[in-house]
C-alpha cells in the first residue's frame, strides 16, 4: 500500500481547480475563466485498489494586495509544509515570465520533489514545438523531478501522471475511509457553486469582490432548504447581480440550485439575497466566518 500528500500549486488561472477534479473523478472544487478562483485550500481525496492520494488545491500565486489574498498566499505556504510532492501547473498556452519565477521560487525554497506540469496542452493544437522553449526556462529556474504536458480539461497526459505520482509515493496506511473524497462540508460547497455561477455570469470587478455566506441550511428528508446571502463591495455590484427585474439574480439561483441537486443527490429549495457590504476583503472577522472551517450560520436539522 502507499499513500501520500500531494499540493497542486501554479499561477492563477493555471487550470489546478480543474486538474483535481479530473484527478479524482469528482466535482469538489469550482471552477471558472478567473484568476483566483480558489480562495482556500480544498483537499480531494483518490482511493485505488493498492494507494491513497491525498491532494491539496490552493490559491493561485500571486502578490497579495488585501488582507483576503494575503491569506490565500499564507493558505498557499501552508500547503507546502509536509508534504510528499508538489504539482507545479504553467499554462503551456503562453509565454512564462517574472511572475512565474517568482512563483517556481516559492516551491524550490522548501526542497520537496516537485513535477513540472504543462497544462492546457489542448489550446496548441497538432503543433506541441511551443512546449520546448517552455521546458528549458522552467528547467533554468528550477531542477523538477519530472516535465509532463497535461491537459486538464480534455484528460490528456493525466493517466501517466497519476502514474508519475504514484512512483514517487512512499508505503504508508490509508488515511480516509474509501468513500472519503473532500473534506469541505455541504454548507460550504453549496456557498461555493453560488459563487461559480456568479463568476460565470458577471466580469470586470464583481466576480473578485463577491463573497457567499450560507445563513441557514434546513435538511428534510425530502428537501434541503438553503438560505445564502451574496455579499459585494458597492451597490452598482449589488444592481449588476441582481439585474433587470431580477433576471441575473434568477438565473444565477436556477443553476446554482441545480448543479446543488446533482452534487447532495436532493431536492433544493434555494433562497438569494444579495448584500452590500462595503470592504469586506480587509475585514479579518469577515474572512474569518467565510473559511468554512469557521463558518457561522444556523442548522437546523
Amino acid at each position: 500500500m502507499k499513500s501520500g500528500f500531494v499540493s497542486i500549486l501554479g499561477r492563477p488561472n493555471s487550470g489546478k481547480s480543474t486538474l483535481l477534479n479530473r484527478l479524482v473523478g469528482a466535482k469538489i472544487a469550482i471552477v471558472a475563466d478567473k484568476p483566483q478562483t480558489t480562495r482556500t485550500s480544498i483537499q480531494g481525496v483518490l482511493t485505488l485498489p493498492d494507494a491513497q492520494i491525498v491532494f491539496l488545491d490552493t490559491p493561485g500565486i500571486h502578490k497579495a494586495d488585501s488582507l483576503l489574498n494575503k491569506r490565500m498566499m499564507d493558505t498557499v505556504r501552508a500547503a507546502l509544509d509536509q508534504r510528499d510532492l508538489l504539482l507545479f501547473l504553467a499554462d503551456a498556452s503562453r509565454k512564462c515570465g517574472d511572475e512565474d519565477r517568482h512563483a517556481v521560487d516559492l516551491i524550490k525554497k522548501v526542497g520537496t520533489p516537485a513535477l513540472l506540469l504543462l497544462n492546457k496542452t489542448d489550446q496548441l493544437g497538432k503543433d506541441k514545438s511551443a512546449l520546448l522553449p517552455l521546458i528549458e526556462q522552467y528547467s533554468t529556474w528550477h531542477q523538477f523531478a519530472a516535465c509532463l504536458p497535461i491537459s486538464a480539461r480534455t484528460g490528456a497526459g493525466v493517466d501517466e501522471l497519476r502514474q508519475a505520482i504514484l512512483d514517487r509515493l512512499p508505503e504508508g496506511p490509508a488515511y480516509f475511509p474509501p468513500d472519503h473524497i473532500t473534506d469541505q462540508p455541504e454548507r460550504f460547497m453549496a456557498s461555493e457553486i453560488v459563487r461559480e455561477k456568479i463568476l460565470e455570469a458577471t466580469r470586470e470587478e464583481v466576480p473578485h469582490s463577491v463573497a457567499v455566506w450560507v445563513d441557514l441550511w434546513e435538511d428534510t428528508p425530502t428537501l434541503i432548504r438553503i438560505y445564502a446571502t451574496i455579499h459585494v463591495e458597492r451597490s452598482g455590484q449589488k444592481g449588476i447581480i441582481i439585474g433587470a427585474g431580477g433576471a441575473m439574480l434568477k438565473q444565477i439561483g436556477t443553476r446554482a440550485r441545480q448543479e446543488m441537486e446533482q452534487v447532495l443527490g436532493r431536492k433544493i429549495y434555494l433562497d438569494l439575497h444579495v448584500k452590500v457590504q462595503p470592504g469586506w476583503r480587509e475585514k479579518p472577522d469577515f474572512l474569518a466566518a467565510l473559511d468554512w472551517r469557521t463558518m457561522a450560520g444556523t442548522d437546523e436539522n
